[in-house]
C-alpha cells in the first residue's frame, strides 16, 4: 500500500478539525434541541461526508486504503452508537434537562476525541516496537466481546464509579442545575452544580470506551491517519444521532449482540495477525506462523455490516411483534366494517 501524500493527510486533519469546530459554534451559537427532520438532516450530511472522503482516498490513494477507511469508519461508529446508550443512561441518571443535553454530548464527543488522538499516538508507537501487543489487544476485545453479549444487562448502569461517589461525599454540591453552568451561587455560597458529575461520568466513560475503541481500529488498519480519520468521522453527527434516535435505542435490543460479534471478530483478526509477525520466542520459537489464515479487508468490512444489519433489523422485527403482542397496532375494533 503506497503511502498517502504529507500535504493530503495535513490538509485533510486540518478541514476535519474545521468541521468539528463549526459543529461546536452550532451549540454554543444555537443552544436548542434540534427536530427529528434536522437532526436526520445533519446526520445524512456527516455520512454523505465520510463516503465522499472514502472516495477521495479511492482516487488519491487505492482500494486498500478508501475499503481500510470504510471499514474501521464503520467498526468506530457502530461503537459510537454504543457509546450513545451509556450517554443516554448517564443523563436520565442525573435528570439532565433536554435543552442543556446539547453541551453535554458536545463535552462528551471533544473528550472522547482528544483520548481517542491520545491513544492513537502510543498505539501506533507500541505496536511499531513490540508487534506482541497485537495479541493483547486481540485477547482484550474477544473479552470484552463476552462480557458485552453475556454479562448483565444491568451491570454498571445503576450505580456511579467509585470516582463520582467519593466527590459526591465530600463535594458541596446542589441538587438544580443552574444551566450549564458547573458552579453556583445561593444564599451567597458558591456550590458545585450537578453538571459538574455529568462531566466526569461522561469523561469516565469515554476513557472506558476508548480502552476498546482504539484497539478494535488497530485491527483494520495501523495506519495512524486513517485510525484518527475513522475516529472524527465516527463522532461527528454522534450529537446529531442522539436525538435522531431519541427513544429508539433503548429498543434496539440486540445491538450489542452486533457489536461484541464485530470486536471478537476484530480480536480474532488482530490474533491471526500477530502469529503472522510473530516474534514471541515461546511461539513457534519466534518465526512468523505462516499457516493461519489472513482475513481481508473487504471480509471484515462485509462482516462488519452484515453484523450491524442483522442485529438492527432482529431488534426492530422484536419491537414489532412487542407491539403486537400489547395490543398497539391491533386494528381498531369495526374498521373492517368500514
Amino acid at each position: 500500500m503506497q503511502p498517502l501524500p504529507v500535504a493530503f493527510e495535513i490538509g485533510s486533519t486540518i478541514a476535519l478539525l474545521l468541521v468539528l469546530v463549526f459543529d461546536i459554534l452550532l451549540v454554543v451559537k444555537r443552544p436548542h434541541v434540534p427536530s427529528m427532520k434536522e437532526a436526520s438532516l445533519w446526520v445524512g450530511f456527516y455520512v454523505a461526508l465520510a463516503l465522499a472522503f472514502a472516495g477521495v482516498l479511492f482516487v488519491i490513494g487505492d482500494a486498500t486504503h478508501g475499503s481500510e477507511f470504510i471499514a474501521g469508519w464503520l467498526t468506530e461508529y457502530s461503537l459510537s452508537i454504543d457509546n450513545l446508550f451509556v450517554f443516554v443512561i448517564i443523563m436520565s441518571r442525573f435528570g439532565v434537562p433536554r435543552r442543556y443535553q446539547q453541551e453535554v454530548l458536545m463535552f462528551g464527543i471533544l473528550v472522547a476525541l482528544a483520548l481517542r488522538g491520545v491513544f492513537i499516538l502510543l498505539g501506533a508507537q507500541i505496536l511499531e516496537r513490540w508487534s506482541f501487543v497485537f495479541y493483547l489487544f486481540g485477547a482484550y476485545l474477544v473479552y470484552t466481546a463476552i462480557k458485552q453479549a453475556f454479562g448483565s444487562e444491568d451491570e454498571g448502569e445503576g450505580e456511579d464509579n467509585g470516582f463520582i461517589r467519593m466527590l459526591r461525599r465530600r463535594v458541596r454540591m446542589t441538587d438544580q442545575f443552574d444551566g450549564s453552568r458547573l458552579r453556583t451561587t445561593i444564599d451567597g455560597q458558591r456550590y458545585w452544580t450537578p453538571m459538574l458529575m455529568v462531566f466526569l461520568a461522561i469523561g469516565t466513560t469515554d476513557l472506558l470506551f476508548a480502552f476498546d475503541s482504539i484497539p478494535a481500529i488497530f485491527g483494520i488498519t495501523q495506519n495512524a491517519f486513517l485510525v484518527f480519520a475513522t475516529n472524527v468521522f465516527a463522532l461527528m453527527g454522534l450529537r446529531q444521532l442522539y436525538f435522531l434516535l431519541g427513544g429508539l435505542l433503548d429498543k434496539l435490543e440486540y445491538l450489542k449482540y452486533g457489536i461484541a460479534f464485530i470486536l471478537g471478530f476484530i480480536g480474532v483478526k488482530l490474533v491471526l495477525h500477530a502469529m503472522h509477525v510473530n516474534e514471541l520466542p515461546f511461539v513457534n520459537g519466534g518465526e512468523p506462523i505462516a499457516w493461519a489464515p489472513d482475513i481481508s479487508t473487504v471480509a471484515s468490512l462485509v462482516v462488519i455490516v452484515a453484523s450491524m444489519g442483522v442485529a438492527t433489523v432482529a431488534s426492530l422485527i422484536k419491537v414489532r411483534r412487542d407491539r403486537l403482542a400489547a395490543g398497539e397496532d391491533l386494528p381498531h375494533p369495526g374498521a373492517a366494517e368500514r
